[in-house]
């Protein structure tokens, strides 16, 4: 069983899909970054210097001044802000990954090969495939007009 294991977790896809993951995790904190500190100031500095991060829904009834003051008291909050970077961190990583499958996508239809040249034609009085420089059928020993 510890064989099979071993096989298993040393084939070439399964190493491919870890490497995958380890890299997709690290892009996704440069995006939640990206999000957080580039991206969130400015929106917030156009709609009256709000901080998307500090903004919640208090439901305990007690007045909390920071959404970390609700957090540390355990108040029951509802993190919109924090769930409208979410939303900007998913839709930026799901562009970012639409635009690199997009690209291969282009460039394994630009691979794609242009079908050969024709290597055979039907004879015109069997109909039976015979090989272009042939001048009689194989198959009706009819003759064959060259092309």
């Amino acid at each position: 069983m510890l064989k099979e294991f071993k096989e298993f977790a040393m084939r070439g896809n399964v190493m491919d899909m870890a490497v995958g993951i380890i890299i997709g995790a690290a892009f996704g904190k440069i995006i939640s970054s990206f999000v957080k500190d580039i991206i969130m100031p400015p929106i917030g500095m156009l709609m009256g210097n709000v901080d998307f991060s500090s903004l919640f829904v208090n439901l305990s009834g007690k007045e909390f001044a920071t959404l970390a003051a609700a957090q540390k008291a355990g108040a029951a909050t509802i993190n919109y802000g924090l769930f409208i970077n979410t939303v900007l961190d998913f839709v930026i990583v799901a562009f970012a990954i639409f635009m690199v499958i997009r690209t291969m996508n282009k460039l394994k239809r630009e691979e794609e090969v242009a079908p050969a040249d024709p290597t055979d034609k039907d004879c015109p009085q069997c109909l039976s495939k015979i090989p272009l420089k042939a001048t009689r059928c194989a198959h009706c020993t009819s003759e064959v007009p060259a092309t």
